[in-house]
């Protein structure tokens, strides 16, 4: 008899296998496929990301919830379906419960995308950045899910930093103070999503997948806290934003957030909307560079950690 676990949570076949001969498997989120990017292109960057896992020699499985069932990797139609269908929902961690029984359809976030990756047995997640600390925390307490869930959830998610609408400096402290290991590759500066660097010191600097993997067996190794390991993959400085045309958009985007009263969950697509049509597309055009580099180095990740 199917326990209600395995009636939520349903790998796809090429990833339950992948899982059980110990393949290296690679989560990726679904949000940018379907509040992410416009169409036609999320189906096209949807498949492109896949393919940089294959290519890697990785399994890719694309994380989304499908009529209340949890889909931990997705075949074309399912991938066509989140591309493309409308009123899907955008799904943190807490939200999966209420999906389920619901039945709703919705595309995964870094907090659930994070928790069904862990839950289903994939130790990598790439993406391109984390939620974090909101500017202005001090009066409205606003901090993005993700923090919690990665203080948590033992995976290892590649991103380049956090979205930079955040309060960066504020971001590294909560996660230094939930436990939550910050690596940077190949660098020793915290990553500025769109920006090459944000100018923040990282402690620890890894020059390669093996050394990541590494620190994954050690967190095995020592038990602990179920904590999750961050490696800090910055965009290449030839593929990020302008730094000045970030700053003086960023600074126009969050005067128009104030005045318009834009709060809460409403800011941060405020806020990436305006970046995009401020900076005629570049601001996407970044970001979409910095996730194929994630999404790559996460493979070799997976690849280094599945040969243990």
């Amino acid at each position: 008899m199917r326990s209600t676990t395995d009636s939520l949570l349903q790998p796809s076949d090429e990833v339950a296998e992948a899982l059980a001969t110990g393949a290296p498997v690679v989560a990726l989120e679904s949000t940018i496929i379907s509040h992410g990017l416009p169409q036609p292109r999320n189906l096209e960057v949807a498949r492109e990301l896949e393919g940089i896992v294959r290519d890697a020699g990785a399994v890719p499985a694309t994380i989304a919830v499908l009529d209340g069932v949890a889909r931990i990797g997705l075949n074309e139609v399912e991938l066509e379906r989140i591309a493309t269908e409308s009123g899907l929902r955008k799904l943190g961690q807490r939200d999966l419960p209420a999906a389920a029984a619901l039945k709703a359809s919705g595309a995964t976030t870094v907090s659930a995308t994070s928790f069904l990756a862990a839950r289903a047995g994939i130790r990598i997640f790439a993406t391109g950045g984390l939620g974090g600390v909101h500017r202005g925390w001090a009066d409205d307490q606003d901090e993005s899910a993700d923090l919690d869930t990665l203080a948590r959830t033992r995976i290892t998610v590649v991103c380049a930093g956090v979205k930079s609408i955040l309060d960066v400096p504020a971001t590294l402290q909560r996660l230094e103070t939930r436990g939550v290991t910050v690596a940077g590759y190949r660098t020793d500066e915290f990553p500025g999503f769109y920006l090459h660097t944000s100018g923040l010191p990282v402690d620890w600097r890894l020059e390669s997948p093996e050394e990541a993997a590494a620190i994954m067996r050690g967190q095995d190794a020592f038990g602990g806290q179920e904590t999750a390991l961050i490696v800090a993959n910055p965009v290449p400085v030839d593929q990020q934003l302008d730094p000045d045309l970030h700053d003086r958009v960023l600074r126009e985007a969050l005067a128009a957030a104030d005045a318009e009263g834009v709060k809460g969950q409403a800011i941060t697509p405020f806020l990436l909307g305006y970046l995009v049509r401020g900076t005629s597309g570049a601001s996407l055009e970044a970001n979409l560079a910095a996730v194929r580099g994630n999404t790559a180095l996460a493979a070799r990740i997976a690849v280094a950690w599945s040969s243990r």
